[in-house]
């Protein structure tokens, strides 16, 4: 039945399908045949689900069309209209023309959606591995795997990336290089240009202005490097080239910034002259000549703008509407709030510069949110240098007489029993042959352990079936217990998949290894056939106790 929520974009009578009469309709999402006086779907195929459409040549006594499906099976409606021929084919026209415009759409989310799978698969190998052991060989369907077994990956992906912090320095270590011609090559990194983005904003909305539409990616940083924005001593007036407004925007950000202030007694962003300390060690208020303009002012004003930039780039921005509130309160207050709340600040501030707090007790740490960091590699964050700070060393005092222990012990070896007491030669040798491999005591002793014996393929081989075997035992025994309709089917098809595992993968494996192998066919599959047994064994005793 359609449900009430369908939008209806066609509807054609007098269709036919399979004998039967009825009613063709595409809605919003797709298309459904229902039968003639009955409110029951016969034929429903979502368009996301339809290849392409096929009609019938001209002349041809049946007026029909034809959708194929992704999955190779296909649905022929035949148009019946009484009106005649005519009427036939402008039916069947404007099923055409409507599917027409209609199957691109959800082509392009189908595309999209297939694009996101195998780049999840090739940036994951144990998935693709995985991919391969259990969908190519039919144990479970696409649907389930993507679904089931690859959903940690999924929602792995769907979360959203580390957020990366902006280096200070993070310009000067582009570092150009020579290409030959009299020309320099630079070589950006994405997290090279997200930090310019976050630092410059005026340089992102350039780039969203500029490309594609009017440059390409390339030619937009080849600009930029070129650009007097990027060389500037701040004499943008003399440049025209795309950023000569982004200079104009830093500085209205910088004259704001001066203009609000810095709530922090320690810092001083007003100061742009290049001083030295003097007899006063700063205290006097001595102005140097007037310098506006020269290249040194310029500078230290660009430091300063950049470091602004990075700071605000590290900030989160996102206040509460608490913090918001209160900063309302603050501002109404006026400058004697601002003036009793200074000396506190500034103490603050003093005590933040000399303690630490993550040294701290852990129960002063509890209150403090940390970010969480996510890594790729975690061996490589936890490997380090090792020290030789625990290796003891002697000197020649403690050589010496620990030498002169040893020898004092030596001296009382002639104390031991009789070798009488001991065991006679004979025996020893004969013991000796017992134990060793071919001796009585030694049959069936292999010199060379398993891992030895196992060929490199036949090892990978076992490690993906182990692989395969355990993420379908991790989502078996999930299912316990089954309290909900849900989780028993759920149950159902991990049992029926673990059987079609076993009939798939595992047999075939173990007759490949008594061609092969046929001494350690028993110990390679040993401890898979007693998992599956084990789950097999649940299963049943699931089944008599629901049957009771």
């Amino acid at each position: 039945m359609a449900t009430s929520m369908e939008d209806v974009l066609l509807q054609v009578p007098y269709v036919r399908y399979k004998k039967g009469d009825g009613t063709l309709f595409l809605m919003d999402q797709r298309l459904i045949w229902m039968v003639e006086n009955k409110d029951t779907v016969a034929v429903s195929h979502a368009y996301a689900d339809i290849k392409s459409q096929k009609i019938s040549p001209e002349g041809k006594a049946k007026v029909q069309l034809q959708v194929v499906l992704h999955n190779g099976a296909s649905s022929t409606f035949h148009f019946t209209n009484k009106a005649g021929m005519q009427a036939q084919l402008s039916d069947r026209d404007k099923v055409k023309d409507m599917l027409q415009s209609l199957l691109p759409k959800f082509k392009r989310k189908v595309d999209k959606e297939l694009e996101e799978k195998n780049k999840l698969l090739s940036t994951n190998p144990s998935l693709l591995q995985l991919y391969k052991d259990l969908v190519m060989t039919e144990v479970v369907t696409s649907e389930e795997f993507w679904s089931q077994l690859a959903q940690q990956y999924t929602q792995k992906q769907k979360l959203p990336p580390q957020d990366i912090g902006v280096s200070g320095a993070f310009l000067a270590d582009i570092k150009p290089q020579t290409d030959g011609c009299n020309g320099l090559k630079y070589n950006i990194t994405p997290d090279i240009i997200e930090c310019i983005f976050k630092t410059y904003p005026a340089v992102k909305k350039k780039y969203i202005d500029n490309v594609p539409s009017k440059l390409s990616e390339s030619q937009f940083w080849t600009k930029f490097f070129q650009s007097h924005y990027f060389h500037r001593d701040r004499k943008y007036a003399e440049s025209k080239d795309i950023f000569t407004e982004c200079g104009k925007l830093d500085d209205q950000a910088m004259k704001k910034d001066i203009q609000s202030g810095v709530n922090d007694l320690l810092i001083n962003i007003t100061e742009f002259e290049d001083k030295t300390l003097d007899d006063g060690y700063g205290l006097t208020s001595e102005k140097s000549v007037n310098n506006s303009g020269t290249v040194s002012q310029a500078m230290i004003k660009r430091f300063n703008q950049h470091s602004i930039m990075v700071l605000k780039s590290s900030k989160n921005i996102q206040d509460t509407p608490q913090n918001s509130t209160d900063s309302n309160v603050n501002n109404t207050n006026g400058k004697a709030d601002s003036n009793s709340n200074g000396p506190v600040n500034k103490r603050q501030r003093l005590l933040e510069k000399i303690k630490y707090t993550d040294l701290e007790d852990e129960d002063s740490n509890k209150n403090i949110k940390a970010v969480q960091l996510n890594l790729s590699k975690v061996e490589r964050y936890l490997h380090g240098p090792m020290p030789d700070s625990n290796t003891d060393y002697l000197n020649s005092n403690e050589a010496s007489s620990l030498l002169r222990g040893v020898i004092q012990e030596t001296k009382h070896w002639s104390g031991r029993h009789p070798t009488t007491s001991l065991v006679t030669p004979a025996a020893a040798v004969a013991a000796l042959g017992e134990l060793s491999p071919g001796g009585a005591l030694m049959r069936g002793f292999q010199e060379q352990s398993l891992a030895q014996l196992v060929p490199p393929d036949i090892e990978n081989e076992v490690r993906n079936l182990y692989l395969a075997l355990c993420e379908l035992l991790k989502h078996f025994w999930r299912c316990f217990p089954p309290t909900t309709a849900t989780r028993e089917a759920t149950l159902v098809k991990m049992h029926e998949a673990l059987n079609r595992f076993h009939t798939a993968k595992l047999k075939p494996f173990e007759d490949k290894l008594i061609r092969e192998l046929s001494p350690l066919s028993h110990h390679l599959t040993k401890h898979l056939n007693q998992l599956l047994n084990a789950a097999y064994q649940k299963f049943n005793n699931w089944q008599k106790i629901k049957s009771r």
